[in-house]
């Protein structure tokens, strides 16, 4: 069983920072492209960051997020991590996480999700 298992959300004042994390657990092969995802109450899930196998970084949501959010990722440890800095209440959402995964060199790519970590922006 392969799981990706988030951390990090919770409760923070506007202006605040926070650290989501999410490490892939189980027997994999290959990692590609990592991501996080948001959604808030009432609307569709959106793309926050992703980054790719190789460290280069897409920061999708670039007019929200662009000089406050930063994706990275540790491969030695499966680990991808979002800085959120200078948050505000707009930033209140589920964030998910993502992953392209490879079970062995003959199977295809299979895209998991974390369960979710939730994030609150309140004074």
């Amino acid at each position: 069983q392969v799981h990706l298992v988030e951390s990090g959300g919770g409760l923070v004042q506007p202006g605040g920072s926070l650290r989501l994390s999410c490490v892939v657990r189980g027997s994999i092969f290959s990692i590609a492209a990592m991501g996080w995802y948001r959604q808030a109450p009432g609307k569709q899930r959106e793309l926050v960051a992703t980054v790719t196998d190789d460290g280069s970084t897409n920061h999708v949501n670039s007019d929200s997020v662009k000089g406050r959010f930063t994706i990275s990722r540790d491969n030695a440890k499966n680990t991808v991590y979002l800085q959120m800095n200078s948050l505000k209440p707009e930033d209140t959402a589920v964030y998910f996480c993502n992953a392209d995964l490879k079970f062995s060199s003959l199977s295809p790519w299979f895209k998991y999700w974390g369960q979710g970590t939730q994030v609150t922006v309140s004074s």
